[in-house]
């Protein structure tokens, strides 16, 4: 099977705890990208979002489960997808830092494997698609 990789590099003009903010929580992080997200089991951390939590994005069996596997506050988040999903080795990767004149960077990095041949690249194409529509919206959600 084909490994994939999308990568989206973004510099914001807002403080990196309201980004961070943002893509952390499950709720408002759906607002962004523009399709229904679910936190279904919480964190046994302080933050509910945190490592162990699970939320849902889609709606019925068009929906898949990503479980948070790294959080660092205002820093990074990773996540992998652990329902099933035409992808497999799914891990997401989104780092958060402050430049040199005080803006936000976002480095998003999302890596996975088709199961079907070929597939993969439509995936990637939408799933890219989205994402870059979404982080457009940084700024005005943040």
């Amino acid at each position: 099977m084909a490994m994939y990789t999308i990568e989206i590099n973004e510099t914001f003009d807002v403080p990196r705890r309201k980004v961070f903010a943002l893509f952390a929580d499950h709720h408002r992080f759906g607002k962004m990208i523009g399709a229904p997200v679910k936190r279904i089991k919480d964190s046994d951390q302080a933050d509910p979002n945190g490592i162990g939590s699970i939320r849902k994005i889609g709606i019925g069996p068009l929906s898949l489960e990503e479980t948070v596997l790294g959080f660092e506050p205002d820093s990074l988040i990773e996540y992998a997808i652990t329902s099933l999903s035409p992808i497999k080795n799914h891990l997401g990767r989104i780092r958060f830092s402050d430049t040199p004149n005080g803006q936000t960077a976002v480095n998003y990095t999302i890596t996975f494997e088709d199961i079907v041949p070929f597939s993969g690249k439509v995936v990637s194409a939408a799933l890219e698609q989205g994402l870059r529509r979404g982080i457009r919206r940084v700024p005005r959600l943040a």
